[in-house]
């Protein structure tokens, strides 16, 4: 192994595998040779493995073949870089021109359909491609000094640029979360936003999609996909033998027992009729699953075709339930599927968002459930779709928001809800048979119903406690209208408006600004680096720097610690109500009803820890432990919300994080001759504050989580307890455990998850300190206090990078600045 590959392992953060590689002999050239075949060999672990395919394909795409053909070629690659700016505008009036003749629609398969966008996305695309040739110039510009640093003296400070360099690249990634009951057109709205026709089969009565379906834009070649991945062996064999007891314990009345016919058709499905035929300890044998490999090894499946519709026939048996799955004699395997990633390519609306296809509320599958918690606590945006005749007045689309409120909301990173009424073009007999009646009559019943719905939601207390009116928009779509245009304008159909809504999420504007800045810092740095004559303005506007930084530490920290006594107090109330209440709301769920069906409903509860997850969407989820909590929640929901906003316009802390600053551009004034090392601090400051903002966002999920995570905690013995009984009297067993714990409980129960999530705070207040610290310390001291010139002169380089900053900073959309501010809505979307 040569000092390349060994720089490069440690570089990507997988230093771990550079004694294998040194056994493997793997130098600069043969790492260049790697194909998958010969990574599968070197690297076992998956994560390792998938980081290191990212970064060398990374690195085979904007690096020559080979180190040692860098280095002779250095010379003349310094020239490019110095005539990189003209080439690039070069480049630019060239595209002008070509622009003119191309057409920017998605006519260009037989799957695809024209968007009515079109204007508006060729008007991005414009501005984009722009953006896309400064991030290429730049990103090769920083390559070619990468590999200049490489030949300079391995000093502490070449490392840390060579580091600073990496971690240059970032990736923006929405997730658009999409809900509803099936029949509600779900699958049709999708294939419509994004422009792909018969992508997600619809149309089935008797069908349901049973997984969840992620659709994304393919980017490593121009073939559809489908990434299926498998629930574990393991976790197949704990649902047989729940399946097991269930047709065991199954009652006379099998027809209105939804345990049983759930377990009916995941058998039917994956083992056909003769399911009832074969033994229990044989439905694990290998035969049943030929066509499916993947699943015995714990491997993904890959299925990839030419066209949509015939990637949608192939992945259909694996995502979804059918009734009549028993007749048709086909084999199904959505019960063993935890996901399926569907990817299509040339989809700019799927360039940096991933729409997801959600069961309602989630799955009995604990590793499906937990799937579908962490994306849905994920989702940027929630898609909550509906039959327009029953927009208000159906119960399910607001029981789904009801139950997912506090995953998408506090306890989550969702901006904003999207309740979407579909089929808007369908309307009931009327007098005036024109056209331009029923086109009246339409309009007139689609401003209805979003009046209808707007005024539904301001009923619902607790959803609005975590989303007001400003952050809920009402769509009312037709997804076979904006295909023919018989009766309704595109426009009408309102697709056009999400479709601009997902354009204004994959802006790219950020994702470029963020590199170029980077890029500026670090080459000001470098080239700063290498004047020899202001030793001492160093040391005054280091010492300058430090005490800003202090006082800007102490800022933050009373900032958290104000936050910190607010919850505590808000908690403590929440305490007292809790210890006073849980026993009467615990009799509301143990005594909601009676008899034998009932008693199979308490024993999945303690069975699955506290919560019941019904087959039906029309029944209620049980949650023990979150009606337990639910006076903790309460109490702290507003203070939480305005603590932690998802709406980032001020930031986490009352906006305490974004207002941290060292004051480098008032400092760039006194101190002209260090002017360079200061641009790159103050890089460095927006980096890190972006970073802070986005590990505030994940733990506050977990500081949120914490209190119903606590109950469920001192509970489980409990439900262990209650879940051993059986046969005659085991219902009020149940009931009488259950309550004899929480009534012996409360008085320490509660108070504990309080200390707890007050404990997750504190914590969290430490790693913004440590870290903002500790970096900017590290980023201060390599700046102004090491005396290391090994570096080589970037004066070119920085002028172009330099050139570029100006141009992306000062475009139309400065105002996405490097914190991420929120993007913005489709300014037509309706506001009522």
């Amino acid at each position: 192994m040569d000092e390349f590959v060994r720089n490069k392992l440690t570089e990507w953060g997988l230093s771990m595998l550079i004694e294998r590689f040194e056994d493997e002999g793997i130098d600069t050239e043969s790492l260049y040779c790697l194909g998958d075949q010969e990574i599968d060999a070197l690297i076992i672990k998956v994560g390792p493995k998938a980081k290191f395919r990212k970064r060398l394909k990374l690195l085979k795409a904007e690096q020559n073949p080979t180190h040692q053909e860098t280095v002779n070629s250095s010379a003349h690659e310094h020239e490019e870089a110095a005539d990189s700016a003209q080439s690039t505008s070069d480049r630019r009036d060239k595209e002008k021109n070509q622009k003119g003749k191309r057409k920017l629609d998605l006519q260009g398969k037989s799957t695809r359909f024209q968007s009515p966008a079109s204007k508006r996305q060729c008007d991005n695309k414009l501005a984009s491609y722009s953006e896309e040739i400064i991030l290429s110039d730049v990103k090769k510009t920083m390559n070619y000094v990468h590999m200049r640093l490489q030949n300079e003296d391995n000093t502490r400070f070449n490392a840390f640029l060579k580091n600073k360099i990496c971690d240059l690249e970032t990736d923006k990634r929405e997730l658009v979360g999409v809900f509803g009951k099936t029949g509600a057109g779900k699958s049709s709205l999708i294939n419509a936003v994004i422009g792909v026709r018969n992508l997600l089969p619809s149309g089935s009565v008797s069908a349901c999609t049973s997984v969840m379906i992620k659709v994304e834009a393919n980017k490593n070649n121009s073939k559809c996909e489908a990434d299926i991945e498998f629930i574990t062996k393991e976790e197949w064999k704990d649902e047989l033998w729940s399946v097991y007891h269930i047709l065991r314990d199954a009652d006379q009345e099998k027809e209105d027992d939804d345990d049983y016919r759930d377990t009916v058709e995941k058998l039917s499905a994956l083992y056909g009729e003769e399911w009832q035929n074969i033994p229990p300890e044989n439905l694990m044998d290998n035969k049943y699953f030929r066509e499916i490999p993947e699943f015995l090894i714990s491997k993904r499946k890959i299925l990839t075709c030419e066209s949509a519709e015939e990637l949608s026939a192939k992945f259909v048996k694996y995502t979804r339930s059918d009734s009549k799955v028993g007749q048709s004699g086909k084999r199904w395997y959505w019960p063993l599927v935890k996901c399926v990633t569907v990817r299509v390519p040339d989809n700019d609306l799927l360039q940096h968002v991933t729409l997801v296809d959600l069961p309602g509320n989630g799955d009995r599958n604990k590793s499906r459930d937990k799937m579908w918690k962490e994306i849905v606590g994920s989702c940027s945006t929630v898609w909550i779709v509906t039959d327009i005749n029953r927009a208000a007045s159906e119960k399910e689309p607001w029981e789904i928001l009801q139950d997912a409120i506090s995953l998408m909301g506090n306890g989550g990173e969702c901006q904003r809800i999207h309740f979407i009424c579909t089929k808007s073009d369908l309307i009931e007999d009327s007098d005036d048979q024109s056209a331009a009646g029923d086109y009246a009559l339409i309009l007139k019943r689609n401003m209805e119903a979003k009046e209808t719905v707007m005024t539904e939601f301001r009923k619902q207390t607790k959803i609005k406690k975590h989303f007001s009116d400003e952050y809920f928009k009402v769509f009312t779509v037709s997804s076979k209208e904006f295909l023919k245009n018989k009766r309704l304008r595109r426009d009408d159909t309102e697709i056009p408006k999400l479709q601009e809504f997902l354009q204004d999420l994959n802006d790219c504007h950020s994702v470029t600004l963020n590199y170029v800045s980077g890029a500026y810092g670090i080459l000001s740095l470098i080239q700063g680096a290498r004047c020899r004559e202001v030793a001492c303005k160093k040391i005054d506007a280091c010492t300058d720097l430090e005490e800003n930084m202090k006082k800007e530490l102490d800022e933050v920290t009373k900032a958290i610690e104000e936050s910190y006594k607010t919850f505590e107090k808000c908690l403590t109330e929440g305490v007292e109500k809790a210890k006073s209440s849980c026993e009467g709301n615990l009799k509301s769920v143990l005594y909601s009803k009676s008899g034998r069906g009932f008693h199979k409903i308490l024993k999945c509860v303690v069975e699955n820890n506290g919560t019941y997850k019904p087959k039906k969407t029309q029944r209620k989820e049980i949650n023990l432990n979150e009606k337990l909590s639910s006076c903790l929640t309460d109490s702290i929901d507003e203070e939480f919300r305005k603590t932690f906003p998802n709406q980032q316009k001020c930031g986490p802390f009352k906006g305490a994080i974004i207002a941290f600053s060292l004051d480098t551009e008032k400092l760039m004034q006194k101190y002209k001759e260090v002017e360079l090392q200061l641009t790159f601090l103050h890089t460095e400051e927006e980096k890190i504050k972006m970073k802070l903002n986005k590990k505030i966002r994940e733990h506050k999920k977990t500081i949120y989580s914490s209190l119903t995570g606590t109950i469920e905690a001192k509970m489980h013995e409990c439900y262990k307890k209650a879940a051993e009984f059986s046969g005659q009297g085991s219902l009020e067993k149940m009931r009488e455990t259950i309550k004899t714990h929480v009534h012996e409980s409360k008085n320490t129960m509660f108070d504990q998850a309080k200390a707890h999530m007050l404990m997750q705070l504190n914590k969290l207040k430490e790693n913004i300190l440590v870290e903002l610290e500790k970096t900017l310390k590290k980023s201060i001291e390599l700046s102004l206090k090491t005396d290391d010139y090994s570096i080589p002169d970037v004066a070119a380089e920085l002028d172009l990078v330099k050139t570029h900053y100006n141009e992306v900073s000062s475009s139309p959309d400065e105002e996405m600045s490097l914190l991420g501010s929120d993007p913005p809505g489709p300014s037509a979307a309706p506001s009522l």
